[in-house]
């Protein structure tokens, strides 16, 4: 190695083990007032506080943020409509809501929330004189009685059908009174979306079609016409639509309002066209 830097190298050092450092200088000061003043203790390092830990039982009981209301409600109802497909249908108290569902931990404001608030303006949930709640079915139907007395109801007014998703909401025990009204009812999926429909079945509307009629009849596309534009086409073919065949409505007849302003009386008028016809008869002789 070159001695010139060697003996840099050397001076270095020697700079550097004279140069003070700042922490001795701090341990003397401290040793320094500890003899002057035995009694006075050590300054303890100082920590920086973190605050308060965030407990997950704390954080329930807090107002809470949106998401975790609606979550306790969207449980609640999803609760009451589980126990109405069981057949428990009598209303609960908003405790007996809570303990069922396993949320008794919920905060005191999210309780007058869904006292006063959420569980009152809810579709699916109905509240009782007594403050109680129960789930709100589409409709009232409880056996397999009432649901083909609904069924033909709908098929006399010309409604159609039920969604079969509906009446597994309100129907407890739905699908064991479908299977024993196989016989009854007509299930039919609809093309857009997939869903399925309940019809109720009138056998009295059977009766045998041609074959050759129902061919012609599957043939005719109408799925992107309107009404309006099968009426023009059965106008094109010389076929007059039905609207025209209806009953017409009589336009109600407008009475007269009695006039209730006295009649002026009209004097008699002379005859004046007979003026050289009459004569004068005097008493006078």
């Amino acid at each position: 190695m070159d001695p010139a830097l060697l003996r840099e190298r050397e001076l270095f050092k020697k700079r550097a083990l004279s140069t003070p450092a700042v922490e001795k200088k701090k341990k003397e000061q401290e040793k320094d007032t500890i003899r002057d003043d035995p009694h006075k203790k050590k300054p303890k390092p100082s920590m920086v506080s973190t605050g308060p830990k965030l407990d997950m039982v704390n954080y329930k009981t807090m107002t809470g943020s949106t998401q975790y209301k609606f979550g306790v409600l969207a449980k609640i109802v999803k609760h009451m409509k589980a126990r109405h497909q069981d057949g428990d249908d009598h209303p609960l108290t908003l405790e007996e809501i809570l303990d069922e569902t396993n949320q008794l931990d919920v905060g005191s404001k999210v309780k007058t929330w869904l006292q006063t608030e959420a569980l009152l303006k809810n579709p699916k949930i109905d509240v009782t004189q007594d403050g109680r709640f129960a789930f709100k079915a589409m409709y009232k139907i409880k056996d397999k009685k009432s649901l083909l007395r609904l069924l033909k109801q709908q098929d006399l007014k010309g409604l159609g059908g039920i969604l079969l998703e509906d009446i597994q909401e309100s129907l407890p025990h739905c699908e064991k009174h479908l299977k024993s009204l196989q016989n009854e009812i007509l299930l039919i999926t609809r093309p857009l979306d997939k869903k399925k429909i309940v019809f109720y079945n009138d056998k009295t509307a059977q009766f045998p079609i041609d074959e050759e009629f129902q061919k012609l009849w599957r043939a005719v596309a109408v799925d992107a016409m309107d009404d309006q534009k099968i009426d023009e086409y059965l106008e094109k073919q010389g076929i007059r639509s039905m609207q025209d065949h209806g009953p017409k409505k009589l336009a109600p007849v407008k009475r007269k309002k009695p006039n209730n302003r006295r009649k002026q009386f009209k004097k008699p008028r002379d005859n004046e066209h007979l003026a050289d016809v009459l004569e004068i008869y005097d008493d006078t002789k």
